[in-house]
């Protein structure tokens, strides 16, 4: 099963409402966009849904983010379409970390798991 990255900008307020976002980030300068960056086995396009929907696992247990579900604004595309589907979790997991990084190396403020 395929596994795809995906980065989704959030609404700055997360930065200014969220105590662990803003402790993450502390290379923040407010110039760049708030983001989140996932991985899934389904599309970004319904993984974002996911989040906002608050989708339930097969187990009950909410499997939405609760910071795309409260400040997701849509899905940044040009800062992951050049990642090309990865065949194991493990190097997907591996990726989400990756570019995560990167991002905040380059100054935006970054959640991920």
């Amino acid at each position: 099963m395929p596994y795809s990255i995906y980065v989704v900008e959030l609404h700055k307020k997360v930065f200014t409402e969220n105590r662990k976002f803003r402790e993450a980030n502390p290379q923040f300068n407010g110039v760049l966009e708030c983001l989140y960056v996932g991985m899934t086995s389904k599309t970004p396009k319904e993984r974002f849904e996911q989040h906002k929907n608050g989708v339930l696992s097969n187990k009950g247990v909410d499997i939405s983010s609760r910071i795309v579900k409260k400040y997701g604004l849509y899905l940044r595309g040009s800062l992951y379409n050049h990642i090309k589907p990865l065949v194991t979790r493990q190097e997907a997991l591996k990726m989400e970390r990756s570019l995560a990084l990167e991002l905040r190396r380059k100054k935006y403020a970054v959640w991920f798991n």
